[in-house]
């Protein structure tokens, strides 16, 4: 096990184009840490600079203790799992797993023991002397990730290693690799876009936008404190409203204004996020996440936190229900939503004449809403999050 630093990294390829900018992370000895972010983020690249399979252009690797800036691939002691499997079609399991052992001239008493340990970790003791081709998806996944784990290495690098899989074996598979690393204790570096699988696995998330980190924190940290409207975006799924309104009233009856509605706001509030107070009377962005409205019948809130409009949509979830309305306040269009529009697949910010941002709500099963009903939506304002439309910083 080992410690990695990158310190000042960046990557600039000889057409110019830069795909990592001044990447400052510091992974403890056994952690796992996940990176994540939109496509063409810089997540791949970055891991690629630890395992050595690309050049470093600026700054510091680090691995236990040793700058490996200038260390080829094969001497810097890591494991890499990759999205493809990339097992050999003509070797059985147990070859496959042993191949590298094997490469190094290993006895082959030794290799037999370390692969038959992997196998038993990895459930795969009954499948050693199968090919590959009458695997499933999953076992084959796991052959890949038993070929890493018997070079006993100083860390994992792992880039996108379940985006082949189905849902229901990304789910499986996604607890298999916890449980394995938790039980190895080794260092691992996780690449991921699915922002599910980062935030159920990773001790740290650092997501990244455009070569750039934004923030580096636990899970559930990054989800109740983004520090920006990007991670605000990107992180929670269905994604967090962000829409613009007015901090109006004063220290003791804040309010926020959105489209001709008005939300009043707890005043510990102001209590917990001191740089609010300076905001009174300007323009903020909100955001409200779709678990912190409910269905008006259902609840007993005050009724000046409480937005009106007309259901347009209504999906039955089973566990939940989500119920997609508008309001008549601006869409909330900065670089960093732009970037949120784009990794979505929705790049339509901007293109409408009234002022209107749709929004998605997660209702209890109980709810009785359907399409077209006037609806009255019962926001936790306590939960409320504040961003600087200028800066997209989260203001506290």
């Amino acid at each position: 096990m080992a410690e990695v630093d990158l310190t000042g990294v960046g990557k600039v390829y000889p057409d110019g184009t830069r795909a990592v900018t001044d990447l400052n992370l510091a992974i403890a000895d056994g952690e796992f840490l996940v990176l994540v972010g939109p496509s063409g983020c810089g997540k791949t690249t970055a891991l690629r600079m630890v395992a050595g399979l690309e050049e470093i252009s600026e700054g510091e690797v680090v691995i236990d203790g040793r700058v490996v800036n200038r260390i080829p691939s094969r001497d810097r002691d890591v494991a890499m799992v990759f999205q493809s499997y990339a097992l050999y079609p003509h070797l059985s399991v147990r070859d496959n797993i042993g191949f590298g052992l094997s490469l190094r001239k290993l006895p082959k008493a030794e290799i037999r023991t370390k692969v038959e340990e992997a196998a038993e970790i990895l459930g795969l003791t009954d499948h050693l002397d199968r090919k590959p081709r009458n695997l499933s998806g999953g076992q084959r996944q796991r052959v890949a990730m038993g070929r890493a784990i018997v070079r006993s290495p100083k860390a994992f690098l792992m880039d996108e290693p379940l985006s082949n899989l189905d849902a229901k074996l990304r789910v499986q598979m996604r607890a298999e690799i916890a449980r394995i690393q938790r039980d190895l204790g080794v260092t691992t570096i996780y690449v991921t876009h699915d922002q599910t699988e980062a935030m159920t696995l990773g001790d740290r998330v650092a997501v990244m936008k455009k070569g750039e980190l934004q923030q580096v924190a636990p899970p559930q940290e990054l989800y109740d404190r983004p520090a920006n409207l990007f991670v605000a975006g990107f992180i929670g799924s269905p994604a967090m409203n962000l829409l613009h309104g007015t901090l109006t009233g004063d220290a003791d009856t804040p309010r926020i204004d959105v489209g001709g509605q008005s939300l009043t706001i707890p005043s510990e509030v102001l209590d917990q996020r001191s740089e609010l107070r300076s905001y009174l009377g300007r323009d903020v962005v909100i955001g409200i996440r779709p678990e912190d409205m409910e269905d008006v019948e259902l609840v007993d809130g005050p009724q000046n936190a409480r937005l009106t409009a007309t259901a347009e949509l209504v999906e039955a979830m089973g566990s939940d229900v989500l119920v997609h309305f508008a309001v008549e306040a601006a869409q909330v269009v900065t670089e960093d939503t732009k970037e949120l529009a784009r990794d979505a697949g929705t790049d339509v910010l901007g293109k409408l004449e009234a002022p209107r941002t749709d929004m998605v709500a997660r209702f209890s099963p109980r709810t009785r809403v359907k399409v077209g009903d006037p609806l009255a939506v019962q926001v936790d304002t306590g939960r409320l999050h504040f961003f600087d439309p200028e800066s997209g910083a989260s203001i506290w």
